[in-house]
């Protein structure tokens, strides 16, 4: 995935808290809409980005759809970052 998608992705501050709130663990997507005083519709369309991104990842249990950080992308963009200190990686 492009650089610039995940920062797109990250951008937002609904979007941040979703990543955020995905640190301690798998969640549905209903859990995580419970969070915010949004529609689910809203928190879907926030989760697709995400997803897009490939900033996080998704399964299926029964009727359920449950998300999870994808730390390989963050790793990626954190050296990427880091490459502008000066700093060895």
């Amino acid at each position: 995935m492009s650089l610039q998608v995940t920062l797109k992705a990250i951008s937002n501050p609904v979007r941040r808290d979703i990543l955020t709130l995905l640190k301690s663990g798998r969640l549905s997507a209903g859990e995580i809409s419970e969070q915010f005083a949004l529609s689910s519709a809203t928190i879907s369309n926030h989760l697709k980005q995400l997803k897009d991104a490939d900033l996080i990842r998704e399964s299926k249990y029964k009727n359920f759809i449950y998300y999870e950080l994808n730390l390989s992308v963050f790793e990626e963009t954190m050296l990427w970052l880091k490459s502008f200190t000066g700093e060895d990686i």
